[in-house]
C-alpha cells in the first residue's frame, strides 16, 4: 500500500498563503532546494488541487524555472501528476497529469491501496484538509518560514477531525526554516 505524504510550508502563525495566494514571504535558498531536489527524486506521484496545479503548471514548465531551479524542474516536469478537482472538465496540458474528479476520496483511497508509488501532495491546503480528514495522510512534512504575516489562509481550511500526530524529525535550515515531520497516529 501506498503512503501519501503532505508536503508544506507555513509561516510562523500557520498560513500556506497569505492574501490573493501570496508565497512571495516563503525562503527557498539553496539548502531548500537540494532537499525539494531530494523529495523529487523519490519518484513520487505529485498530488496537486486545482488552483496549486494551475500555479505549478504556469511556473515549472517555464525557461525561467528551468534556469532558476534546473534540477527541480526536471523533477516537477518529468514526474507523474494528479489534479484532484471537483472540474472534470480541467484542461490538464501539463505533461504526465492525470484529473482525477468525482468523488476524489473514494479515488484517493483506490490509489493508496493499488499504487506501488507513494503519493506527495504539495500545498493545495483545501485537498490536505480533506484527506486529513478521511485519515488518508500518513506523514505530514511542514516546513515553517521565520515570518509573520497579517492575514491569509490556513493550512488545514476547513478541517473538521483532530489529527493525532507524532513528531518523527526535524531539520532546520541556514535560512532560519524549520522543517517538521510528522506521522499520523492511526487509532
Amino acid at each position: 500500500m501506498a503512503k501519501i505524504i503532505a508536503y508544506n510550508f507555513i509561516t510562523l502563525n500557520g498560513y500556506y498563503k497569505g492574501l490573493n495566494e501570496d508565497i512571495s514571504w516563503h525562503r527557498h535558498g539553496e539548502e531548500e532546494s537540494k532537499y525539494s531536489e531530494d523529495m523529487l527524486s523519490r519518484g513520487n506521484i505529485l498530488v496537486f488541487g486545482r488552483k496549486t496545479y494551475e500555479h505549478m503548471a504556469s511556473f515549472w514548465p517555464m525557461p525561467f524555472a528551468r534556469d532558476m531551479f534546473p534540477v527541480v524542474a526536471d523533477g516537477m516536469n518529468k514526474a507523474q501528476k494528479f489534479v484532484l478537482t471537483s472540474n472534470p472538465l480541467l484542461d490538464a496540458t501539463w505533461n504526465n497529469t492525470k484529473v482525477i474528479s468525482g468523488d476524489v476520496v473514494e479515488k484517493m483511497k483506490g490509489l493508496k491501496q493499488t499504487s506501488e508509488k507513494d503519493m506527495a501532495v504539495l500545498g493545495s491546503g483545501t485537498i490536505i484538509s480533506l484527506l486529513s480528514d478521511s485519515r488518508l495522510i500518513d506523514e505530514y512534512q511542514i516546513m515553517v518560514d521565520p515570518v509573520v504575516i497579517p492575514s491569509g489562509t490556513s493550512v488545514f481550511p476547513g478541517i473538521r477531525n483532530n489529527l493525532n500526530l507524532q513528531l518523527t524529525g526535524t531539520r532546520t535550515f541556514k535560512s532560519g526554516v524549520v522543517l517538521l515531520n510528522y506521522s499520523l497516529i492511526h487509532d
